[in-house]
């Protein structure tokens, strides 16, 4: 193990061998890669631990500089494990360039089937006695983190001091068609607030987009920017200051040169940076699985659900007078065209959304008889995981506490510094 300094703090890397299966523990191992944080005045006392499970799926775990937002707060009690998750960061990393060493796309789709919720926990639970010496732990998930602790509380409590979910209470029923039938009307109503607050977009937005339908562009990168991926970055309208994000990318879109309007470098940049999932490709193989349910295949769930709301295709957007609406949060088949990072993994993530056989995540059961304390932050109108999702959950989990607020976005744990985390804290002790 290595131990180094930031500002205020003390890091330790850590490497752990896991199973590839849990179900075949002597089978193939991975490697998991997780990063210990401890206030350096407390390096020598005896902490709780707490272990951060990241948003996602596929993004590692944040690289804090000394006492950064929420961070500082744990900090005061806890010993933090910043855990990349299988696949992300540097635990095993998945991308175009190491999923073809599995083998053809049948063998990389069942490896890829291995990087859901409940491996994820499968691996907490190996590395968890390594640390802890066998005591529980407290978890806090942020989104899909808290996805994963919700798995956690379903399949193994024992594990478990306290769980803090910040903007990540699933649904224990809904499948995919579900989650995305509720999401476009809330990706509607975060478009339409942009454009009240920046009416001066609509035009932009139009003209970007007609530009894209009559010229065939494509990125620095190779990313190719079409009309509905550029309607995608609209995923920015979920975040604290998301909002603002995308109309100072609007406004830089064109420069004048001698063959006309074009659009610049600078916003092609931005683009193919907000765009691409070089960083992060488990987002787009595996979005639609953590909604995989026992179901049957997801199927592309997020392409057939749009086509239910025709106010989202960019063609009759353009071809009316109304302001073109933006998209995110949702995966689609043109992503594994578009973008150079993902074209490779075409035909597995092909397979994976045939695949029917996802195990379901949540016992129902077991959170009805919850015995764990558990608080929860809930968004109001988040536009990733929807609220009334959040709320059926947060009353079928025994004991579970909520904090239902609109004064933040999704990323509110992020964006409130220590408040969300201080004021979950003190729910799930009873304090408040």
């Amino acid at each position: 193990m290595t131990s180094y300094r930031q500002p205020g703090t003390v890091l330790t890397d850590h490497r752990f061998t896991v199973p590839l299966d849990h179900t075949r523990p002597t089978g193939e191992q991975i490697e998991l890669y997780a990063r210990e944080v401890v206030a350096s005045d407390r390096v020598g006392s005896d902490l709780p631990w707490l272990v951060y499970l990241e948003g996602g799926p596929g993004f590692g775990a944040r690289r804090f500089v000394g006492r950064q937002a929420w961070l500082g707060r744990a900090l005061q009690e806890f010993r933090v494990l910043l855990l990349d998750q299988r696949g992300t960061g540097l635990s095993s990393p998945v991308n175009r360039q190491t999923v073809p060493l599995r083998g053809g796309p049948r063998e990389q789709a069942d490896f890829l089937a291995h990087f859901r919720a409940d491996s994820i926990v499968s691996d907490c639970e190996s590395i968890r006695p390594l640390l802890t010496g066998g005591a529980p732990w407290t978890v806090l998930g942020q989104s899909f983190g808290g996805f994963c602790a919700t798995h956690y509380l379903s399949t193994a409590p024992e594990g478990l001091q306290t769980v803090l979910i910040t903007g990540g209470l699933p649904s224990l029923h809904a499948g995919a068609d579900d989650v995305y039938r509720a999401a476009f009307p809330r990706i509607a109503r975060k478009t339409a607030a942009h454009y009240a607050r920046y009416p001066q977009d609509v035009q932009r937005a139009r003209d970007i987009a007609e530009h894209l339908a009559g010229t065939e562009t494509v990125t620095p990168n190779g990313y190719l920017l079409t009309p509905e991926a550029f309607q995608s970055l609209g995923i920015a309208l979920g975040g604290s200051d998301g909002t603002h994000q995308l109309h100072d990318l609007l406004e830089n879109a064109f420069v004048h040169t001698r063959q006309g309007p074009a659009l610049s470098d600078a916003f092609l940049e931005a683009a193919q940076s907000a765009l691409s999932f070089a960083a992060h490709p488990l987002y787009a193989l595996l979005h639609e699985s953590i909604y995989g349910q026992g179901a049957g295949p997801t199927a592309w769930s997020a392409e057939r659900v749009r086509a239910e709301f025709p106010a989202f295709d960019a063609a009759k957007a353009l071809a009316g007078t109304g302001p073109l609406p933006f998209t995110g949060e949702s995966i689609h088949p043109w992503h594994f065209e578009c973008d150079p990072s993902l074209r490779p993994l075409r035909e597995s993530a092909e397979l994976l959304a045939e695949r029917a056989d996802w195990a379901p995540l949540y016992d129902p059961a077991r959170l009805a008889a919850n015995e764990v304390p558990v608080a929860a932050a809930v968004y109001h109108d988040d536009m990733y995981v929807d609220t009334a999702h959040s709320l059926e959950t947060a009353r079928s989990v025994r004991g579970l506490r909520t904090y239902v607020t609109d004064e933040y976005e999704h990323d509110g744990v992020r964006a409130s510094g220590h408040r969300v985390l201080d004021r979950l804290l003190g729910l799930a002790r009873g304090e408040l």
